[in-house]
């Protein structure tokens, strides 16, 4: 009996060994499967995100009809489809510091509600320029308003030299470390302006703001 009950102790001692390690492989089996699950959901969110943010949605403005990226849109609220009073973006655009991204807000609106900057220049901020001149971007006159009729703190910035000048206001930082911002405002296409707020420091880069804008703004059939 000693020798038959011997005889089977090693069997039934493999036998466990197996089946421990059956268990084990089944477990790493699955925590594998949970992996490759939640990476291909997380994959599959990723992707959705993407097309999500390519769908374009049409916003019929002034008489025209924009075919916008949802990503461009400024707000949530704001990405539907429809007729709209004004349409709310911002764009990120390499006119930073070496090429580094800022954010310009784009709010466009029918003409009728605007008037272009250029225009402004003569028939407004002239009539406000105080005698100084500022020193500022390279081929930019800067000139600073009187403190009346809520222009305190701010400056007009032009290009002195063109027909059709480069001109943006800017109100100074009011706390210490920020920064100043602009409006710029320009007629785009028959029915449509758009206008313009972004940081003071991009006008080191005012050559290229108007050609990067329209191109940008072209692509949604504003112009």
């Amino acid at each position: 009996m000693a020798g038959h009950a011997e005889a089977h102790g090693p069997h039934r001692s493999s036998l466990g060994f197996n089946l421990a390690a059956l268990a084990v492989l089944m477990a790493l089996l699955g925590l594998g499967a949970a992996y490759l699950l939640d990476a291909a959901g997380r994959g599959a969110r990723t992707q959705l995100h993407r097309l999500d943010a390519e769908t374009t949605l049409t916003r019929t403005l002034g008489g025209v009809d924009l075919e916008i990226p949802r990503s461009w849109f400024r707000y949530d609220e704001q990405r539907i489809e429809g007729f709209a009073k004004q349409v709310e973006l911002r764009l990120e655009l390499p006119l930073g510091r070496a090429g580094s991204t800022e954010a310009i807000d784009v709010t466009l609106v029918p003409r009728s509600r605007a008037r272009p900057s250029a225009a402004l220049l003569d028939g407004v901020y002239l009539h406000q320029f105080l005698p100084e001149q500022l020193d500022g971007p390279p081929g930019l006159v800067g000139k600073p308003l009187a403190p009346t009729e809520g222009y305190e703190h701010e400056t007009v910035w032009y290009d002195a030299l063109s027909a059709e000048p480069f001109v943006a206001k800017c109100a100074s930082a009011m706390t210490r470390g920020a920064a100043g911002q602009c409006l710029r405002t320009v007629y785009l296409g028959p029915g449509i302006a758009a206008i313009y707020a972004f940081p003071e420091a991009v006008l080191a880069h005012w050559r290229e703001f108007d050609p990067l804008l329209r191109d940008r703004l072209k692509q949604i059939g504003a112009l």
